[in-house]
């Protein structure tokens, strides 16, 4: 007997009471890539000379949510893997070239950046169509 992905409907509300209560106002980053970055899901950034590096992961800033989206990728990742992603979509061209578990940090850095644009301008998400090629 197969257990259930640790991300199931319960997930969802923790994670945002989360984000709410641990995240500091919206209007505190000035753009999406601050707040990732705040929350630890962006690549580290070393220039010299003009040319910039882009290094690992830098894990640093708020763990626990860095965590829940990371959770929250994996679980997508794993279903889009199992089933197939969207034809077209990001995550089907990602899952194409890229290892899985870099796949989940980026996804939940794109998921970050959406969260951040949802908390700063307000709105409701609505999930991208994907366009037959």
């Amino acid at each position: 007997m197969r257990t259930r992905s640790r991300l199931g409907r319960c997930e969802l509300p923790i994670t945002a009471t989360a984000l709410t209560a641990l995240a500091p106002a919206a209007e505190t980053f000035a753009k999406g890539r601050d707040f990732a970055a705040w929350l630890g899901l962006t690549r580290l950034q070393r220039s010299t000379g003009g040319k910039q590096k882009l290094g690992a992961t830098s894990k640093m800033g708020e763990r626990t949510l860095r965590r829940l989206l990371i959770i929250g990728a994996s679980a997508v990742v794993k279903q889009a893997s199992r089933r197939g992603a969207p034809k077209g979509s990001w995550l089907e061209r990602m899952l194409e070239r890229k290892p899985h578990i870099l796949v989940t940090v980026a996804l939940a850095n794109k998921m970050a950046r959406i969260v951040w644009a949802l908390l700063a301008k307000g709105g409701i998400y609505r999930a991208p169509v994907a366009v037959a090629a």
